[in-house]
């Protein structure tokens, strides 16, 4: 006879799921089959660097957590799974950037789709995310933006006098040229 409600010990992971799973800016679920511990390890450290962690959930417990959280990944938790979290206050693209880089050198490593603000997104998408430029980067050309109205303005307001500087040099050079 089969439960709907797992076991103590399973809950406690179901509970962990549900709890990275609300806890996480977004993340990016893929299927590692064939990939050797070791390649695993390397992805797991190099998510880490930018604010990752890579983990591997049955998905079983995976989909009663999410449905818990009225989120349907049923679609997407087929095979072996392993989801890329991405840490409160880091950058999604970073994260997104480490795991597609990734499969492009580890063919095995198939981005199957994931959630970004408890929304689903397609493979596509998070190729899209995993394009754009890291946040430091859309920061200062954000401030750049802000700012060249205001050096703009700066440099209007230093042409003035700066203007009437030049033209009475220029009436002192006509009028000490014309008085020789």
């Amino acid at each position: 006879m089969l439960t709907k409600e797992p076991k103590p010990k399973k809950a406690a992971v179901v509970a962990e799921v549900q709890e990275r799973l609300q806890g996480s800016e977004a993340v990016i679920v893929t299927e590692y089959r064939g990939l050797k511990v070791a390649d695993i390890a390397k992805l797991r450290r190099a998510l880490a660097d930018v604010g990752g962690e890579y983990k591997i959930y049955k998905n079983r417990l995976v989909c009663i957590a999410a449905a818990e959280l009225q989120l349907d990944l049923s679609d997407i938790l087929v095979g072996p799974t392993a989801i890329a979290f991405v840490s409160p206050g880091h950058d999604f693209a970073a994260v997104a950037k480490v795991v597609r880089d990734f499969a492009r050198t580890q063919e095995m490593l198939v981005i199957k789709g994931g959630l970004l603000n408890q929304s689903m997104i397609s493979v596509d998408e998070v190729k899209e995310l995993a394009g754009l430029p890291s946040r430091e980067v859309l920061l200062s050309q954000l401030a750049g933006t802000f700012a060249a109205p205001m050096l703009k303005m700066a440099n209007a307001l230093q042409a003035v006098p700066r203007q009437f500087a030049y033209a009475v040099q220029a009436l002192i050079d006509k009028n000490s040229a014309s008085g020789e």
